[in-house]
């Protein structure tokens, strides 16, 4: 199982307007609903204002994993984003977030789920990687980035 078996090129977004936390949630979630139409924004939304009010999704070094769970989704979903200028996110640590992994999954995915958030965790610790994303031209760029870091973690 690999990040971009479900990360699709149109669910790249190559630079997020600029924006609070509830911005930036409420633009992903269009985002979503863009790509997946049979997903609404206000249903994506909900489930990650749920979450991140469990505690914000921000883990530091400037990445942000929002993620949750929808009865109605029949596939997982991932989306990245990027922003270069950074975004308040309530981070652990406190820093802008510049790079976002929105992970959404079927009720009935929890292991998957929970691979898939490990996976990207692992991918977004080099270091190199998450330089070259920062520095990646545009969507198809980024894409290409993180399909060969996928391939290479994957072995």
């Amino acid at each position: 199982m690999k990040i971009t078996d479900y990360l699709t090129p149109e669910l790249v977004v190559a630079e997020l307007p600029r924006g609070g936390k509830d911005e930036i949630l409420k633009f992903l979630s269009r985002q979503v609903e863009q790509a997946v139409p049979e997903l609404s924004a206000e249903a994506v939304l909900a489930v990650l204002q749920e979450r991140e009010a469990l505690g914000s999704t921000g883990i530091g070094g400037g990445i942000a994993i929002p993620h949750g769970k929808l009865a109605a989704l029949k596939d997982i979903v991932i989306l990245f984003a990027r922003s270069r200028e950074g975004v308040d996110f309530a981070a652990v640590d406190g820093q802008p977030v510049k790079l976002f992994f929105l992970l959404l999954a079927p009720e009935n995915a929890a292991g998957t789920h929970l691979k898939i958030l490990a996976r990207i965790s692992r991918m977004l610790k080099n270091q190199e990687f998450r330089e070259k994303l920062l520095a990646a031209p545009g969507p198809a760029e980024l894409h290409a980035l993180i399909q060969e870091e996928d391939e290479g973690s994957h072995r």
